[in-house]
């Protein structure tokens, strides 16, 4: 029996999804990519599911496209095209849900691995979590949406930079450029990731999925336009049961019971 080559396990509302080829560093073949295209967006409308935590095995977060199989993958999978497209798939599964994702970075997140991890809402890196957008090295360009992550989150010259050496980005290099949100010790990466999964998970859904559609548009719109989405969201919002929860809650000096309604 083969092994599994994607886990998925809940923790109550967090679903923990891990990239399981540790032997090649969670590189990503036809399988991987084809459990990854029916797993993340069946999480991202499970509504049971509050938070999804996105790692990789074996002390490894995604050491990106496994070229060992890639050619055998590109004449099955029909091209160039198509074969971009079920990797793209991949990315506009986690933005496109409307709950948050949190990579937990171990070790190489590399290539498609690095522009994987910046695709999550928030990054948790262990000490020996590192980026490396590579491709260049191999004369291509970031495939993942590298060249639309890393302008926003670092600037425009270091994000040049970055793509265009190829260098590596140790934890403690990321988290001072704000492409990673927390560096801690391997032992304890796991616990305090999940127990911001699990923090995340108690919050009100509606507005989490509306604060990820409002930032994730405002990248490309006018200042008013982000208004206007703004004030549409918040009027629904206000009309939620999770609104009138969360100010009931605050009256009463209690935790809210968010319900996603």
């Amino acid at each position: 029996m083969s092994e599994q080559v994607l886990l998925v396990e809940h923790e109550g509302p967090v679903a923990v999804v891990t990239l399981n080829r540790p032997r090649a560093k969670n590189a990503l073949d036809a399988e991987l990519l084809g459990a990854l295209l029916e797993t993340l967006p069946r999480l991202g409308a499970d509504a049971s599911v509050r938070a999804v935590v996105l790692t990789g095995a074996g002390g490894a977060f995604c050491a990106g496209a496994d070229l060992k199989n890639a050619m055998g993958s590109l004449q099955a999978a029909g091209g160039f095209d198509a074969i971009m497209d079920r990797y793209h798939g991949i990315i506009r599964a986690i933005v496109n849900a409307p709950k948050p994702f949190v990579a937990m970075v171990e070790g190489p997140a590399v290539g498609f691995g690095c522009d994987l991890a910046l695709a999550c809402d928030l990054r948790m890196f262990g000490q020996d979590a590192y980026l490396e957008e590579r491709f260049v090295k191999i004369g291509l360009m970031p495939d993942g949406g590298g060249s639309f992550w890393l302008p926003r989150l670092v600037g425009l010259g270091r994000a040049m930079e970055i793509m265009l050496t190829g260098d590596r980005i140790t934890a403690d290099h990321a988290v001072s450029l704000g492409l990673a949100n927390h560096v801690l010790p391997s032992a304890e990466l796991r616990g305090e990731t999940m127990k911001l999964a699990a923090r995340l998970a108690k919050g009100p859904p509606l507005a989490y999925a509306e604060i990820k559609s409002a930032v994730r548009k405002s990248l490309g719109s006018t200042i008013d336009e982000a208004l206007d989405r703004e004030k549409a969201g918040q009027v629904k919002l206000l009309q939620s049961a999770d609104c009138m929860e969360g100010v009931l809650a605050w009256m009463e000096k209690r935790e809210p019971s968010f319900q996603g309604k």
